[in-house]
């Protein structure tokens, strides 16, 4: 199932709503309340389908700190640089390079020989 809903997330596509279709008069019923068209943004795609994933607008960018949305951005986080998610570095410092950091822990442990 996840991996299903990835595979449409990214292939959803943007839509714009026509709702020329959507007049509400004698005709008009609950059956019909939602009769409008989602067309494509780019002209050059094909309309969605009923089973494919699709968005109005455009995501912010979550790398830089934006307030007005309540977006604190990724400078000065820690990323995993193993990692290929959303913790790796890769994704989390946006293009704009990243400081490696080794630390080395001593810790006592229980261990018998």
């Amino acid at each position: 199932v996840g991996d299903n809903l990835k595979d449409r997330f990214d292939g959803a596509s943007r839509v714009m709503v026509d709702n020329a279709g959507s007049q509400r008069g004698p005709a008009g019923s609950k059956k019909n309340r939602y009769n409008f068209q989602l067309q494509p943004y780019n002209p050059d795609h094909k309309a969605p389908g009923k089973m494919d994933l699709v968005y109005l607008e455009q995501s912010p960018n979550f790398c830089n700190r934006n307030p007005r949305l309540g977006i604190q951005g990724t400078s000065g986080r820690q990323c995993n640089v193993s990692s290929i998610g959303v913790d790796g570095c890769e994704l989390m410092c946006c293009d704009r390079g990243y400081r490696a950091q080794e630390v080395t822990v001593v810790e006592r442990c229980a261990c018998t020989f």
